[in-house]
């Protein structure tokens, strides 16, 4: 079975389809610290540069995968749509689909695309792919459910001409509660970067990682430990956070400085869930999805979190981002390293935000971030 990645980073979606029997036959990326990733861990695989540049898939192509990039979609970025210099990138992904009819596609993204001008950017997709005769599903999913302690909702589109998505997508459903803020119990992920209007806070888990700056400058969250500890995850924690081999990323450094890693790792597909969607396209059942789990699909405005065409109708359907019930660790135990303390001067500009904050921070978690702060006096 033959794939190939466009956009491909350092290979979350290419590992997860690799779990299920895919092999990747050619792989794509544009920037030189990816590429260097991608050639020593997939040195089988062909590699070009340039999505533009590409003319055709190889023949025989059985699956597609793109994590295209989402800078002009999300909620953080400039939220120009679908059309912005960098994610209108997915119009080449048409273009490809449309000369070589690879059997199945699989994309992944943002799910602010699912809100941002009215769903336009989703809309615009689904238009393309129905032209092209596919079915297809989408669902988002939390990294959190996959047995990682990490809060990542991406949104997951799988298309098809052979294969009913929806099947693949949403079938599986096994929603979970998460825990409650709780000091003594949990360690707790948050971006010491904000603290103003924003605070990324997670319970036994990091924030979803982020890709860092536009000039490099890496901007991994902090950790509130159980001893009262504020650190940031060393890197080989991030790569494991988003379920790959620790060290994964280190071939970066023969072509870009150590901070590009965390970049590497903040836009990477978590393996996991690219393999659990990898498996459902592999082993999709035959059948249809129970019909009280349907929903209208709204003409315009925002759009639901999962939905589906049967190849006549669009529906939206009740999914959580929660596929299946993995077991779930203590970040505490999750972590290899002891991770850098937040230094004194980013203790203090965090806490100089929180004092003209207009968000609610959780009980008792200033009163921490104080009392480490006086421990490094």
């Amino acid at each position: 079975m033959k794939a190939v990645g466009l956009f491909s980073g350092i290979g979350g979606l290419e590992l997860g389809l690799q779990s299920a029997g895919f092999h990747s036959s050619l792989l794509c990326d544009i920037f030189p610290a990816a590429q260097q990733v991608l050639r020593s861990r997939f040195p089988d695989a062909d590699l070009h540069h340039d999505v533009t540049t590409l003319n055709s898939l190889p023949s025989g192509t059985d699956v597609l995968s793109a994590g295209f990039p989402c800078q002009d979609l999300s909620q953080a970025g400039l939220t120009k749509g679908i059309d912005g210099a960098r994610s209108g990138l997915v119009g080449e992904i048409f273009r490809l689909v449309k000369d070589s009819r690879p059997r199945t596609v699989v994309l992944e993204n943002v799910p602010f695309m699912l809100q941002l001008h009215a769903g336009e950017p989703m809309r615009r997709i689904i238009d393309a792919f129905e032209e092209m005769g596919y079915r297809w599903a989408w669902r988002v999913v939390d990294t959190n459910s996959f047995g990682l302690p990490q809060r990542r909702e991406r949104v997951f589109f799988v298309a098809s001409l052979d294969i009913n998505p929806a099947m693949a997508l949403l079938r599986d459903d096994a929603p979970f509660a998460r825990p409650g803020t709780d000091f003594e119990e949990y360690a707790h992920g948050f971006y010491w970067t904000e603290g103003k209007g924003g605070l990324g806070w997670a319970v036994n888990a990091v924030p979803t990682l982020k890709n860092g700056s536009t000039i490099g400058i890496a901007s991994p969250p902090a950790i509130l430990r159980m001893d009262g500890s504020i650190v940031k995850p060393h890197i080989e924690d991030a790569e494991r956070l988003q379920g790959f081999a620790p060290g994964w990323t280190s071939p970066a450094e023969e072509v870009a400085k150590p901070s590009s890693r965390w970049t590497l790792v903040g836009n990477a597909v978590s393996v996991p869930v690219a393999a659990w969607v990898a498996d459902r396209i592999i082993n999709t059942p035959s059948g249809t999805l129970e019909s009280e789990r349907f929903l209208p699909f709204p003409v315009k405005g925002k759009l639901p979190k999962a939905a589906c065409f049967d190849g006549s109708k669009r529906y939206g359907v009740v999914a959580s981002t929660d596929p299946l019930a993995f077991d779930r660790p203590k970040l505490e135990d999750f972590l290899f390293h002891p991770g850098t303390p937040l230094s004194k001067r980013a203790v203090t500009g965090f806490l100089g935000r929180t004092r003209n904050a207009t968000i609610r921070f959780p009980e008792g978690f200033i009163e921490k971030v104080e009392a480490f702060s006086d421990s490094l006096d």
